[in-house]
């Protein structure tokens, strides 16, 4: 007698496994998100196993590295590594509507123009819907990109294969989005975690056997209703985030996983009225708007994988309202990290903050997530408690100790020869412990402030306010 199918049920957001519906998904958090699914068991085998050996080689052997098609997008070949490699997989996640499918029309357009054979498919749009945006965009124009680019809508998994192996000429494919493919092996709706993985799998395993590049377009929920990217995560080569406020046009692109490329690494971009357009240089776009002579701001030099950056640090400190615990909004940084500097401030400096609202914001978008932000946000706050604003040439960088002490911070070199390109005078970084040998070589016209303590910072603030009254 055939064992009926035995079930199970698996969280849509994160694709936890559980033997019974639970309202809470233990592992990720999010509620009603354990949707039943019905499995059908496998016949235990007996007998032997293969006796195949397999084929050992040296560690020490030769090896290349990996050819690389290029996008002709520099901030996406930035972030790839160089480009795309032939037979690898990308994922591309981000918030609906955040701009993934045009970065990726416009990617293929530019791929066709440079001779490649691409495919498009879309599951989530019709051909005219995109054809309307390829107008608007002014991307079809040349003959050559549209005799290369190959345009589908479809989710059907079974359809998108067999098309693919009966044609071999592509070079890269693009799926828009997998969470809307569907393979009729699989018994669920589109979206479902079983659906995402199972269609994923198919349509890796034909990228790795004909050698094309695959790019695969997923979005991110919070409702736990579609699959998010962190179920293909370990299927896939390299994973990049789209990230981004609609509220502002910058957007950037993020790699979190590239077995064949740096993994801090950057590409910007703005999103204007023809598309994304790249931003070579984010640090004067970032300061663009900054007003100087103002409290409560500092200039940050940051570095985002190779890449260093400028951006502008904005604190405001108002009187608690009511009797609550007082306000700590931050956006673009460690909410934990401004508690621990707020900390340090009061026990070491003497900078009494605790009966103060404290807002933080990263102008511009950028989170920023390295230890070096320090100093520049403790200038922010301290200028803002003081009432004293920073100098309008001079940028802030390095790690505070819970001591109060001022840390080395990598590339130091990198973040200066950026401040002194974007024509400012003075630069604050920690103080050098080692020989004078080592010690950093400021670029032509740059003054370095070194300081090896908060309370430093402090002095230097204070002293700016006495020689200015």
């Amino acid at each position: 007698m055939a064992k009926k199918p035995t079930a199970r049920f698996v969280c849509q957001s994160c694709g936890a496994v559980y033997s019974k519906w639970a309202g809470k998904c233990e592992a990720c958090g999010e509620w009603n998100t354990l949707v039943e699914e019905a499995t059908e068991p496998t016949a235990r085998k007996t007998g032997k196993l293969s006796s195949g050996r397999l084929q050992t080689v040296r560690l020490d052997g030769e090896a290349k590295p990996p050819p690389r098609i290029t996008t002709s997008i520099a901030e996406l070949d930035r972030v790839l590594g160089g480009g795309l490699v032939p037979a690898s997989v990308v994922l591309v996640g981000g918030d609906p509507g955040i701009g993934k499918s045009t970065l990726m029309l416009q990617t293929t357009c530019a791929l066709a123009r440079s001779g490649h054979k691409v495919l498009y498919v879309s599951g989530e749009e019709s051909v005219d819907q995109i054809r309307i945006r390829a107008q608007r965009l002014e991307l079809a124009k040349d003959s050559k990109t549209l005799d290369s680019l190959d345009l589908a809508a479809s989710i059907n998994v079974g359809d998108i294969v067999g098309s693919l192996e009966n044609d071999r000429s592509h070079t890269v494919v693009v799926i828009d989005s997998i969470q809307t493919m569907w393979l009729e092996s699989v018994e669920s709706s589109p979206g479902s975690v079983a659906q995402v993985r199972a269609s994923a799998f198919e349509l890796i395993r034909l990228a790795k056997t004909l050698g094309f590049a695959l790019i695969l377009i997923g979005h991110v929920t919070k409702e736990g209703s579609l699959a998010g990217p962190r179920v293909l995560e370990h299927m896939v080569d390299a994973v990049m985030y789209f990230e981004g406020d609609r509220g502002h046009q910058f957007r950037i692109l993020r790699a979190a996983k590239n077995r064949f490329g740096a993994t801090d690494e950057i590409g910007v971009f703005a999103m204007t009225d023809t598309g994304l357009t790249q931003v070579p240089n984010p640090s004067a776009l970032f300061l663009a708007e900054r007003r100087g002579n103002i409290a409560g701001s500092a200039v940050f030099a940051g570095l985002e994988g190779t890449r260093p950056v400028l951006l502008e640090v904005q604190a405001l400190l108002s009187p608690k309202a009511g009797d609550g615990a007082p306000r700590r909004a931050v956006v673009g940084w460690d909410t934990s990290r401004l508690n621990m500097l707020l900390a340090v401030l009061d026990a070491r400096c003497g900078l009494k903050l605790a009966n103060m609202d404290v807002h933080l914001n990263v102008a511009g978008g950028l989170r920023v997530n390295e230890p070096a932000a320090d100093m520049a946000v403790a200038a922010a706050l301290i200028s803002a408690a003081t009432g004293q604003p920073t100098s309008s040439t001079a940028a802030y960088f390095g790690e505070v100790g819970l001591s109060g002490e001022i840390r080395q911070v990598s590339q130091a070199d990198l973040r200066l020869k950026e401040v002194a390109k974007l024509g400012f005078g003075e630069a604050i970084l920690p103080r050098r412990v080692s020989t004078a040998s080592a010690r950093v070589k400021p670029p032509t016209g740059l003054r370095l402030h070194e300081i090896g303590h908060l309370t430093d910072l402090v002095e230097m603030l204070t002293e700016d306010k006495k020689s200015s009254q």
